[in-house]
């Protein structure tokens, strides 16, 4: 099968390619959202297609997170899905790459994962933040205990993965 890796911003995008792209993320999650699918929204996105038809997708939405005083320019991955009869074909993989190779504009990149991403973004050198998690919310810095454990990181300079991690507010999942 011929495919093609298709990277553009959500401004370059039809809506036809938005109604394909957000058709494949409410296949392959059960529970994907309105407020998922606004997180995807506003960065670069990253679309593997064969035949016309988006088979993956990832994001990298621009956020702020918190450590050690300082606040790094973060690339966060958003939606990175395979359509189900295509997974294991390396598509999830191409995605990560076209994704990663944006990490020069940032200080980190960033994503939440479930445990069927781990080793996906394991073995691209993704490393589990190991520290608490925390949100600087509307009442100020709120600990995210359910996400601890779950937050992955790739590259930035003088990160203690055991110290405490704080994302910027958005509705919905803040990680």
């Amino acid at each position: 099968m011929v495919t093609s890796l298709v990277m553009c911003h959500t401004a370059e995008m039809t809506p036809e390619e938005l109604a394909a792209v957000r058709a494949l993320m409410d296949t392959a999650f059960a529970e994907y959202t309105d407020l998922d699918w606004d997180h995807a929204l506003g960065g670069q996105h990253a679309l593997v297609v064969d035949a016309g038809e988006v088979v993956a997708h990832g994001s990298l939405v621009m956020r702020r997170l918190l450590h050690l005083g300082r606040s790094l320019r973060c690339g966060y991955v958003e939606s990175v899905a395979t359509t189900p009869t295509r997974l294991r074909e390396g598509h999830a993989a191409t995605v990560m790459a076209a994704l990663e190779s944006l990490s020069p504009a940032y200080d980190v990149l960033a994503l939440s994962s479930s445990e069927a991403g781990v080793a996906l973004y394991e073995a691209r050198g993704w490393h589990r933040w190991r520290g608490p998690t925390s949100v600087l919310g509307p009442a100020g810095v709120e600990p995210t205990p359910d996400d601890d454990g779950s937050v992955y990181v790739l590259g930035g300079t003088g990160l203690d993965l055991d110290a405490e991690l704080t994302c910027d507010w958005r509705a919905g999942d803040v990680w």
